[in-house]
């Protein structure tokens, strides 16, 4: 064996050593689907103590986020609501009634997946939601950021079915 063909070798050896890591990690990213979130009649999953989770009901300042208010009937706004999480890419509903639905998020690069789920609530005319990190302490704002900017894209597309109803 030459010097050369040793070092051809070896640069193969990292090469697919690093690739294998990248590869695990890569996957291993996504985290299991937790076997209960929300029971989809006004209770949602508890935020765990880190800060990777935004809730509605949550009581403390870390995890607490405003509600989605709405005017009509709660079935039209979820499905305003549905419309808008399937246009987005990399996420996926798993479960929808009339007043509840529980979505997956997933990251692009990492392929981290955050549990999100929303339950109108008719009497108060507003539509509650927890996102949370399966994995990690920290998601450096995400979840707290993408329910904010949804909360922009609900308010939107109401208004503009709104609109449309009066016209």
């Amino acid at each position: 064996m030459t010097i050369e063909n040793g070092r051809s070798n070896c640069w193969l050896l990292s090469t697919i050593l690093l690739y294998c890591g990248v590869s695990l990690l890569f996957f291993s990213c996504t985290g299991t689907r937790p076997a209960v979130v929300g029971n989809g009649y006004g209770k949602l999953a508890v935020c765990p103590p880190t800060p990777n989770c935004v809730s509605t009901l949550a009581a403390d300042s870390t995890h607490k986020i405003a509600p989605y208010p709405y005017e009509g009937s709660p079935k039209a706004a979820m499905r305003t609501l549905a419309k808008i999480i399937e246009s987005r890419e990399r996420t996926e509903i798993i479960a929808q009634t009339d007043l509840y639905l529980y979505a997956e998020f997933t990251s692009k690069i990492w392929r981290f997946v955050d549990d999100v789920e929303f339950y109108a609530d008719d009497s108060l005319k507003v539509i509650h939601f927890r996102s949370a990190s399966r994995l990690g302490k920290s998601d450096m704002g995400v979840n707290r950021a993408r329910m904010e900017h949804l909360r922009v894209q609900f308010r939107q597309e109401m208004g503009r079915e709104q609109n449309q109803q009066l016209q």
